[in-house]
Formats: C-alpha cells, structure tokens, sequence
C-alpha cells in the first residue's frame, strides 16, 4: 500500500475521517458499496438470522467502535434492554447523538432500516422507535487501552458485538491481541461475542481518503479468541469476487459468533 506511509491510527481519524462521506459510500443501501459485492447485505443477514431466534437476549449490548454506524444493533435492539454504542472519533458519536435526537440533517438510515424490517417482518418505524428507545448511551472508546472506556468501568454486558474496528485501530497484531483481549473482558460469562471484520485487507477509501488495515487471517483471530477462554460457534464468510475494488483490497467479509466459557 504505497500510498500510506504510517498506520492510520486513531489520531489520524479524528483529524481526517468524514462520517458523512463513509455512509454515503458504504451504507447508502442494504448492498453497501458497488465494489464490495453484497458485503453489507451479507451482515446485516448474518446479524436478522442470529438474533430472529430469540436464543441471545439480556440486560447490556456493548457495540465497540460503532463509528457513524447503527446498523450492527438494528437486528439485535428488541432483544437487550439497555444499548451502548461507542467510538474513538467525535464526528462519528456527534453524527450518531444527531439521529438518535432527530436533528435536522441527520444521517438517513432509512434504506437499511426498511431492508432489516422487510427481512424480519416487522414495521420500520417500530423498529426505529424501539432502537432509538433501547440506545442510552454514545461513549468515547480506544481499544489500544486494557480498559477501553478508560475512565469509566463498565458493567460486564451479555453481549458486544465490534464491526470493522480492531483492524482499523491496530497496527501489529501484539495490538491486535490486546485490543481483542480488553474487548473479551467487557462480557460476562456466557456472554455473546460476535465481530464483523475483513481478512487480508491492507487499506480502504472513503471519497479519496486512504485508510491503512491490519492483514489477518482466519486462524489468527480464532486463535487468539480460543485463548482468552471463548468458544467459537460460527464463522460466517463471505469471498471478495474477482474484480476491480477501487475501495478496498479485502478477500473476504467474515461475521464471527462466539461464546465466553462460564
């Protein structure tokens, strides 16, 4: 990736990455990106099927590095009493804080509201109304730290759920496995661990904006969840078709499900 010189890290977010342009270009529809093949549409089905059976339920859902984004919960809200959703930058927790207030020129998540109502069978403005409802709290994050919410001490949650996040935020896989670690440690026993994330990517763009990505294969992230005491239920892949990404250099879009031993 020749294009960037240093691991766009956090810092480098705050100063340049616009919310704005990232759902414009990623979340604009229940497909996402023309370039990524169905990746979005391929979530948000993972997300409908696991949480249509009612088996995952309790008091706290946790969404780690949610960015500008609500449509990891959207599936999940009905099920847990109380949401907390949480990013690094400013801008994506400012933009969040506008739609949950309905505030004149908020983001519109109304394309992948109405393909997740249509998927389950439910109204849009129900489901809107109960997420909106369920969602209590906007925190700053850093996963680079063992306590991410550093100051606050979090309650451990039934469920976190991280999507595209770690591999943004770590620039080396000792990072990796700290930041994976501290997230772990946000769930109670039993707890429902399920991370959205890209294999053997190095960059993204937004508009022109180039983003830099930690590699990771399969077995490191199993691996690594294997040892923190985690028992891995499923992991959902979806391949990169063969083509011209001008966006991403992905190879695949996985949904990982997993469980923390009691």
């Amino acid at each position: 990736m020749s294009e960037c010189t240093n691991f766009t890290e956090g810092e480098f977010y705050q100063a340049h990455f616009d919310p704005r342009a990232y759902v414009r270009n990623f979340y604009s529809s229940p497909r996402g990106h023309s370039d990524e093949k169905d990746f979005l549409t391929f979530v948000l089905g993972v997300f409908s099927r696991l949480f249509s059976t009612g088996k995952h339920r309790g008091q706290r859902l946790i969404d780690v590095g949610s960015g500008p984004s609500i449509h990891c919960v959207i599936s999940a809200c009905a099920h847990y009493d109380e949401i907390l959703l949480s990013d690094f930058s400013d801008n994506n927790r400012r933009e969040i804080e506008k739609w949950l207030k309905n505030q004149e020129g908020c983001l519109d998540w109304s394309p992948i509201l109405q393909h997740v109502s249509k998927t389950e069978g439910k109204r849009p403005s129900d489901l809107e109304a109960t997420l909106k409802q369920r969602i209590k709290k906007v925190l700053k994050c850093d996963v680079r730290l063992e306590n991410p919410f550093d100051p606050l001490t979090l309650e451990p949650a039934d469920c976190v759920i991280t999507s595209l996040c770690l591999e943004a935020a770590c620039k080396d896989m000792q990072i990796y496995r700290q930041a994976l670690h501290g997230l772990t440690k946000l769930l109670c026993p039993g707890g429902l661990f399920v991370m959205v994330g890209v294999l053997s990517e190095t960059f993204y763009k937004v508009d022109e904006q180039l983003f830099s990505c930690l590699s990771l294969k399969q077995n490191d992230i199993e691996e690594a969840l294997k040892g923190f005491g985690f028992s891995i239920q499923e992991f959902n892949v979806l391949p990169a078709e063969d083509q011209n990404n001008s966006v991403s250099d992905f190879e695949a879009v996985f949904v990982l499900v997993a469980t923390k031993n009691i």
